[in-house]
């Protein structure tokens, strides 16, 4: 069992991953806690750890190195442009295969996750195990979540009406700037006094953003079971989509690598831009699904591309950086 876990944490798998996977199968077999409203439910729980993730987040902000970082404007361009118009295009262009034949909110899910911005924490590892631009990769990924929380709701919001029958428009402006745009605004302008104590707490604060993932995850998908959304999709199709999210991967990972070789960026900066660009935040993700969709017992749906977006960005990303780490000790 030690070889198995060692292995698998080479491969990128983590004991993250492994918790998402048990909250998936306790909201399958044991939906009822996930369905409790009184006298306080998880969801409600998981709400307010949605506000709070992004308050210690923007805590960790730092307007001067934020003004340091847009220094190498030309490579912070191409990553945020990739991370979002990019992305979105490439799953726009495939949505006619979706709406046709009954997966339009699978589709959206899809184009939910291209929205998304950059992951901060697995971006910065993955640039750092291939030797490449630290800094940078830390600007970009710093940057990329605030740019996404405002451009992740203007592209989703393009189709939730569509998708789903319904769209309240100021509801969600609201809820966006509730739990959202106000504590990441309030906890930059905290940062001189409270940085230093939330960069600290870092590790600490890590496991309570997973914390609160995890519930999200868990009542999203009693939900999504309990009205037996997921019946419709056989194994085959599950694989199918699962390929399809490496093949997204691979396709934006190659494209942007390209593009950075013709612009002439150095092999440092080439690597923060493979490994930003390409990644996507199931952190993000997994908070903002509950402020965007207000259907809930669909969210398990709209999810499930991300949570495998995630696993297999993290396999692919760990092996990759470690093959250039390695060549570049030859």
């Amino acid at each position: 069992m030690k070889k198995l876990l060692e292995v698998l944490k080479k491969a990128g798998f983590d004991g993250f991953l492994l918790m998402i996977v048990t909250m998936i199968l306790m909201a399958y077999f044991l939906p009822k806690p996930g369905m409790v409203k009184e006298p306080v439910s998880l969801e409600e729980i998981a709400n307010t750890g949605v506000s709070l993730i992004f308050l210690f987040y923007g805590m960790r902000l730092s307007v001067e190195k934020l003004k340091v970082g847009l220094s190498n404007w030309k490579m912070h361009i191409v990553v945020q442009l990739t991370t979002f118009l990019f992305f979105p295009l490439i799953v726009l262009a495939f949505r006619p295969l979706f709406i046709n034949n009954g997966f339009e909110l699978l589709w959206l899910g899809v184009f939910f996750l291209a929205a998304l911005p950059s992951t901060v924490s697995s971006s910065v590892v993955m640039v750092s195990i291939a030797k490449g631009n630290i800094p940078a990769a830390i600007f970009n990924a710093s940057i990329s979540s605030l740019i996404g929380v405002v451009v992740t709701p203007l592209w989703v919001g393009l189709f939730i009406a569509s998708a789903t029958g319904d769209f309240d428009v100021t509801q969600i402006v609201i809820k966006l700037i509730l739990q959202v745009l106000m504590p990441v605004i309030i906890g930059i302008s905290l940062n001189s006094r409270f940085g230093a104590i939330a960069e600290k707490y870092k590790k600490q604060l890590k496991y309570f953003d997973q914390a609160v993932i995890l519930t999200i995850i868990y009542t999203s998908f009693c939900k999504s079971f309990s009205e037996h959304l997921f019946e419709g999709f056989t194994v085959l199709e599950l694989v199918g989509l699962a390929a399809g999210m490496m093949t997204l991967f691979f396709a934006v990972f190659f494209c942007v690598g390209l593009l950075s070789r013709l612009l002439g960026f150095s092999e440092e900066d080439r690597i923060t831009v493979l490994f930003c660009g390409s990644k996507k935040s199931l952190v993000h993700g997994t908070v903002m699904s509950k402020v965007l969709f207000q259907h809930s017992t669909i969210t398990g749906i709209v999810l499930l591309p991300l949570m495998l977006y995630h696993a297999l960005q993290l396999i692919a990303a760990s092996i990759i950086a470690q093959g250039m780490a390695r060549r570049k000790e030859v």
